[in-house]
Formats: structure tokens, sequence, C-alpha cells
């Protein structure tokens, strides 16, 4: 969540209201399916016109803003789920969006659903990082395609960069987890030989090449690569669904699919009326997150004790991921569909022993990431905010959750922190009703933050024996967004710290606090989280309308708190190219914090932080920063194609133990 984001939070649902965004969809009856009319502000279109338009995908959850959304054909991406929208209207002259199955039919019919893929399969020269544009140059190294030289040359970059660190790992030159997204069935059996030692070449490949694999990816197309039906010819249809959704596979890369839904009898099975549908254009292959490499910083000087990493990430609920807020970012690549997989994608990716993951929408918690993470040996705990709000037909809101691998930890407390709860306790000290009542509003935000102690566990997954066990206390917390509400965001802060003092009181533990802290460098938060104190010329303090940061003096805490990512310019550094480069991109001469963790095109800066106890822990390696260029290529800014947040995700390996100087 970025500093602009204090309006969205007042109504998580804005960009759903007052605009009419519905798309043009088929409208089944069970004895005649017909077009539904279009929205009352758009001029009725012809009966050929219409027609034409019904061959769109209108995901349910629609957020479209070509030009002329009910005539431009939905792009259709592997591993993204499609979900027509269908209206139903009854005998009875009523309308549903509800499906209406066999084992609950409606005037003794119910609805057929089925998805085709095309028999023609053609080549198209796609940009493999911006799907949405042409390539004009090809690596033919990386079997990646892209749209221009600047496109190029940042892959080219982040291609030899993970090349030369695998090297250095000894795992070889290419990442072998990163198969290729798609080869023609006639293919899958002959591996193709033959490269070229051109860097570039003109386009003409195809856009299923994966950008980050090689030899499988050579060669790849050879004569039927555009095998389909003559000019004359009428396109053959294979079914490959029968449900009212479908989720692209890879061998539907390069092909068209068809959805058509018909009444039929419950009986019989027999039709009743004409089919309806639509058919998209080829499906293309998901562009891959960017690949960023840990750095090391320093050596493993702690013979006795193991190592591990944690990753923060504010993952961006859908909530708030509205064409509104993000005008820049490509429609489809905003659907959560698309934004779930990719996500997913990165965050395997980077294999982090324990995961801080901010805005989790509670449904997607339960019914994506502890499911999908779990195949990935990750155990979770989850706390959401107080407040919901209703969208897509329940109550749902964004919240924050731990995710560690269950080989490694397990989980031996778990504490919830609600500030809400904590305002309600403050404004009791205050004075009259009506003070109180204008303190609540100002400091109730229905922000949480979440807090476990883990014990680490032996190598075979066994707890260590008694005298040997090793706990870590991990809080991960999401702060409120408004500038204006400074006053609000130090408050906050220094609550979770009070709390955390406590469980340090009980036990000599290891700490790491992660999370989305809506505060920059050099802000009274980040001055309190880093330096135990806040200055009382802090010029944030002049705001405090109701006295709860007086005195200034009581604005501290004991805890010795690092932030892991100033390792890189304000303590002693392994060196290497990478270190340097990553020097670039953090405030050297100042705080020694990354100079961005957020990156939209209303905010430019670091929101988010991984601080630890130098008294018990060390950092050994850092996730590489991007730099700006990166990230606002082509797009302007964050969530783009390739990356689905408007946060980065920041990760850091630790070891047990102070470092010995």
């Amino acid at each position: 969540m970025t500093e602009k984001r204090g309006a969205r939070n007042s109504n998580p649902a804005r960009g759903r209201h007052g605009v009419d965004r519905r798309p043009r969809v088929a409208e089944p009856r069970h004895a005649n399916l017909r077009v539904r009319p279009p929205p009352a502000r758009v001029p009725r279109p012809s009966a050929a016109l219409l027609q034409k338009k019904t061959t769109t995908i209108r995901p349910l959850r629609s957020r479209a803003r070509f030009a002329d959304p009910l005539s431009s054909p939905r792009r259709s991406v592997h591993s993204v789920e499609l979900t027509p929208y269908v209206v139903t209207r009854k005998s009875d002259g009523s309308s549903t969006t509800a499906d209406i199955p066999e084992s609950e039919p409606s005037d003794g019919c119910h609805l057929q659903y089925r998805w085709y893929r095309s028999g023609s399969h053609k080549k198209a020269s796609v940009c493999s990082v911006h799907p949405g544009e042409p390539a004009v140059l090809q690596n033919v190294h990386s079997k990646s395609y892209h749209c221009g030289e600047e496109c190029f040359a940042q892959s080219w970059r982040e291609w030899m960069r993970d090349k030369l660190a695998r090297q250095a790992a000894g795992l070889g030159e290419t990442a072998p987890e990163r198969t290729p997204l798609w080869r023609p069935p006639s293919m899958k059996e002959n591996n193709a030989g033959g490269s070229s030692s051109n860097l570039l070449s003109a386009a003409g490949g195809s856009m299923d090449f994966n950008a980050h694999h090689k030899q499988e990816r050579a060669n790849a197309y050879n004569g039927d690569r555009n095998k389909g039906p003559g000019k004359d010819e009428p396109e053959t249809w294979q079914e490959v669904g029968r449900s009212k959704t479908y989720a692209a596979t890879l061998e539907d890369v390069g092909h068209l699919l068809r959805f058509e839904v018909v009444g039929a009898e419950n009986t019989t099975g027999e039709p009743k009326g004409g089919t309806e549908g639509f058919t998209t254009a080829r499906v293309i292959p998901a562009p891959m997150p960017p690949r960023r490499n840990l750095v090391p910083v320093a050596h493993h000087d702690n013979p006795d004790g193991g190592k591990f990493t944690v990753l923060t990430y504010n993952v961006l609920a859908d909530l708030y991921a509205t064409s509104e807020l993000y005008h820049y970012t490509p429609s489809w690549a905003l659907s959560w569909n698309y934004r779930r997989q990719n996500i997913l994608k990165e965050i395997v990716m980077h294999d982090a022993d324990i995961l801080c993951l901010q805005e989790v929408q509670s449904d997607h918690f339960e019914d994506f990431f502890q499911g999908e993470l779990g195949k990935h040996g990750y155990t979770s705990v989850y706390k959401k905010k107080t407040t919901q709000v209703f969208s897509q037909g329940t109550y749902v809101i964004d919240g924050c959750a731990i995710f560690f691998k269950k080989d490694r930890f397990q989980l031996i407390k778990k504490y919830e922190v609600e500030f809400n709860k904590a305002a309600l306790s403050l404004v009791e000290s205050l004075g009259g009703s009506s003070q109180k009542k204008d303190a609540l509003n100002r400091l109730m935000k229905d922000n949480v933050a979440l807090i476990v102690v883990l014990e680490a566990l032996e190598a075979n997954g066994q707890q260590a024996p008694a005298g040997k066990r090793q706990l870590l206390c991990v809080a991960n917390t999401h702060i409120h967004a408004n500038t204006e509400l400074n006053d609000v965001k130090l408050w906050q802060v220094h609550t979770l710290l009070k709390g955390l003092e406590k469980i340090a009181a009980s036990a000599e533990i290891p700490m790491v606090v992660c999370g989305d802290f809506n505060s920059t460098p050099g802000s009274a938060a980040h001055n309190l989280l880093t330096g135990g104190r806040v200055d009382a010329a802090h010029p944030e303090l002049a705001t405090d309308p109701f006295g709860i940061l007086r005195p200034p003096s009581k604005l501290q805490h004991p805890l010795p708190l690092v932030s892991a990512y100033t390792a890189l310019t304000k303590q002693p550094c392994l060196e290497s190219e990478a270190a340097e480069r990553q020097r670039s991109r953090v405030d050297g001469a100042g705080t020694g914090e990354p100079i961005f963790t957020n990156c939209t095109r209303e905010f430019f800066g670091a929101l988010d932080y991984i601080f630890y106890t130098d008294d018990t822990l060390a950092p050994l390696g850092l996730l590489e920063l991007p730099a700006e260029s990166d990230v606002r290529s082509k797009y302007g800014g964050l969530p783009n194609t390739q990356s689905s947040s408007d946060h980065i995700p920041l990760m850091a390996e630790f070891q047990w133990g102070a470092r010995q100087w």
C-alpha cells in the first residue's frame, strides 16, 4: 500500500460503484438464448455489430479500459482462469447470474457449458515481457522476444546476472526450474538442437518462448508451427472443458478458445433454443516474474548455528487493484486470476523459510494462498483487519499472514495485535465524551499486527534436544497509510514495539520485525524503530491533537533493532559487483534503506522493511533490489505484467548469533 492510499482505505470498493463497467455478455434463456442489450450509456448497436460484440471474453471481475471494451477481443493468458459473466433470463421474465446446474434445474432446464480449443495454431511475434506489444528483437541465448532495445537490454542484464550468479554458486548456467511455458505437441519428444552466436535477430519467433529457458526453446517451431485451416476451410474445434470456468493450459498457447452456453432439458439433455458464445484471442504464455538473486553480504561465522531466510511482501489485495488507481496497468494484468498466479510464482521462486505477507485478502487466504503455499511445504497463521466490506457477494477485508516451512519451524505461540482495541484503552484516559469520540475517530483505522514465536527444527525436521532449543519471534504488520495521520502511524508502531518488549522481557529471543510500515526513512516511526527513540524536535510530533504522543520521552524502546538492508552501507560487507550495484540502489548517504520498495505513477519511495535484533542475529545475504528503470519500463510503474503488486518483495538471510567482528 502506498502513501496515496488513504482515500482508498476509507472506501475499498471505490471504482466499483458509480461507473457502469458491466461487460457485454451472452444472456441465455432456456428456450431462446439471446444477447442482452447494452448499458444505457452505450448507444444501441445494430444487429450485425451486436453479434460481433458477443465474441468478447468478459470475466466476472472485469476491469476493462479499452476504448471500446465491447468490441475488443479479450486477452487469454496461460494459467489464468476465465470466468464468463452469464445472465440467464427465466421463463417468468426474471434474470439471474447464478449457475443453474443439472442438480438444481429451473423450469425443468439447466445450463450446459462447453470450452473448445481451435485446431489452428499460429505463431505471433509478441514480447515475452510485455505480451501486449509486438516483438522486434530476440535474445537467442535465452530464447526470449522483446518489444524494443530497452526491453531487450533489461532482460539481457537480468539473464546474464542470473547466469553469473548460478555459475558462482556452482549450479550451472541456467536455472533448471525455468521450464518452457509451451511447446507444440509434435515437438514434445523432439528436443531440437542448435543455437546462434548472434545476440539479436529480427523478430519472427513466437510468443510461446519463456524468457529464461535456453536449450528446449532452440528451434522449437518447425513447419507445422502455423498449422491450421486453409483460407476457405472452416475452423475445427476440440472440446477441452465442460464447466463454466476454464484455465488455459500449456496446450492452449497459440490457439483460440471458444466458450458456448445453451439451455438444456433436464430429463433428456436435449438443447432448448440456440447456443450463444464467444471466441477469445489466441492464448499467450504468462510472463515470468523478474528473477532477483540473493547478494552475499557476509560470511557465516557461527559454526554452532544455522541460517534461515525471511521474506516480506505486500501482495496488493484485489480490493484495491482497480483501474482507477492503476490506470497505466493493462487491465488483464490487474485481474486477480492472473495476479495470483504471478505472485505465487514470485514467492515460490525465492523459496524463503518464513514469509510475511501483507494485504492478503481474507477469502484469498482461505481459497488460494493457504492451499497453494501448503503444496510447497508451508503452514500459516493469519490475522485480518477488524472491519470488513461487502465485495463480490461476500464480506472480505485484507490482513497479515505469516507462512513458515513446516520442516524448518514449528509454531509455539501466536499473538494478535488489534490497534482498535489499544485505541479504546487509550482514550479512556482522555477528557470529555466529545474528545473521546473525536480521538477514536482518528485512532481506529482497523490495522493489525501478527506476532508468532517459532522453534527451529533440526535438519531432519525433529525438535532439538532440551537445552539446545532455538526460538525466534517474528512480527508482521501493516501500518496505516494516510500521510495526514503521521501521529496515528507513530502511535501504532509504538504500540507494536511495547508488545514486543513484553515478549523480549520474558525470554532472550531473537526477533525479526517485518511489514509495510507506510513510513519513509527519516520519518518519526522509522526513527523510533531504528534508533530506539524520537527526537522531541522531529517535525511530525507537531501534529498531535489529542496528546497521545506526549511527552516525547515516552517514545522509546530498548530493542536493538537494525534494518537488514543497511548492511550494504553501514556495516563491513563482502565486496562484489552485485554488492556494488546494490549500493547504488540504497540511500548510501543517509539511512542506508532501499531507495524504493513501492513504485507507482503517484508515489515512489521506501515503505517496507525487515528489522532484526543485532545482538542475536546477523544478515548473510539480501535479495537484490531492482533499479527504478526496471520497474518503470513500458508501463511507468507497478504493478505491471511481470510484477503483480505495487510493492517489491524484500528478503534477508540470517545466521543465528551476532556477527563476530
